[in-house]
């Protein structure tokens, strides 16, 4: 899959990383992938397929914060393997407690953790940096799936897929409708020497061929649930069990994503982290690191109430209120 990369500068009296924590939010509702912080603003990422400059010029004349200009320049970015480049963005390991850490094969491995997995992402979602990949694997990390039938919808770097089979469960499968994540998770599976693992290139329609399942993980838009139900595949076996993020859950992400984005990068709380060992190490004082504490917090703040997206906020409620109301 191809993509275009698009450069935004602005011209504003607003600090650019709330300029830049608003128009993540803004371009991710018209099909924008990922994004990264540059000198100057912020690169964003959208498939060749959804890109649409009308669209996005649209979007930007709506643009919810006052006396701020954006300019931008797109380039198209060819399909390559993206290991590179998150080696050069420091993609570091992540911890879920005592239990997992996820690392790429160029990090030293790191003895006493129950599950070691390596992930090469590539362009392919979910390493563990996601928020919501992240919860994931935390309540999989409480599940027994020792004997279980489970599938992995949506698995972008089969990591979920991965942990599933070295939790014990007997038959895993994992299915993306991108080439390159399923490629990715071809690679990671080999990695990981959980070769057992079936994969599948395709959307929902794929399901049926692998049969029956005692889990499904979906850690994916929330309309993949639809296409389920409209293929008939959960009614197939009532005692099949969805995992994926709860309302609550979703709400929380959203709000976070629409308001405050850069909360959503673990980075940033693996930052201030740091900031509390060099207050330990004297490296810098108690004084110095709340003056930058309450600086953030202060930015942050203000550029969420000068959003005024409470009607924005709304239609995210009732759309994911829609996918667990109760018959």
């Amino acid at each position: 899959m191809n993509y275009y990369e698009l450069s935004f500068t602005y011209t504003s009296p607003i600090e650019k990383e709330i300029i830049n924590d608003v128009l993540a939010a803004e371009l991710g509702k018209i099909g924008f992938e990922s994004f990264t912080e540059s000198e100057k603003g912020l690169l964003g990422y959208i498939s060749e397929a959804l890109y649409d400059k009308k669209t996005l010029d649209d979007k930007l004349a709506d643009f919810p914060l006052e006396n701020t200009r954006i300019d931008y320049i797109s380039k198209w970015v060819e399909s390559k393997d993206w290991n590179e480049e998150w080696e050069k963005n420091y993609f570091k390991p992540i911890r879920i407690g005592n239990e997992c850490i996820i690392r790429a094969s160029f990090h030293e491995a790191e003895p006493g953790y129950t599950y070691n997995i390596i992930i090469d992402p590539k362009m392919a979602f979910g390493t563990g940096n996601h928020e919501t990949t992240y919860l994931m694997i935390s309540e999989m990390l409480k599940l027994d799936l020792e004997g279980k039938e489970l599938l992995d919808m949506g698995c972008g770097t089969a990591v979920l897929a991965i942990l599933a089979r070295l939790k014990g469960a007997k038959r895993v499968a994992a299915i993306d409708i991108d080439e390159w994540a399923y490629n990715n998770a071809l690679e990671n599976i080999r990695l990981n020497h959980t070769e057992d693992i079936q994969v599948a290139l395709g959307g929902a329609e794929k399901i049926k061929e692998f049969g029956l399942f005692d889990i499904v993980f979906a850690n994916i838009n929330r309309n993949i649930l639809k296409k389920l139900v409209n293929i008939k595949y959960l009614a197939l076996n009532g005692k099949t069990q969805i995992i994926t993020p709860t309302l609550l859950g979703e709400l929380v992400f959203d709000v976070v994503g629409a308001s405050i984005r850069q909360l959503l990068n673990p980075e940033l709380t693996a930052s201030w982290e740091k900031g509390l060992t060099y207050v330990a190490e004297g490296s810098i004082t108690p004084d110095e690191y709340m003056e930058k504490l309450e600086r953030f917090v202060a930015g942050r703040t203000y550029g969420v109430l000068r959003l005024n997206n409470q009607y924005q906020l709304r239609e995210y409620f009732e759309t994911a209120g829609q996918n667990y109301s109760k018959k």
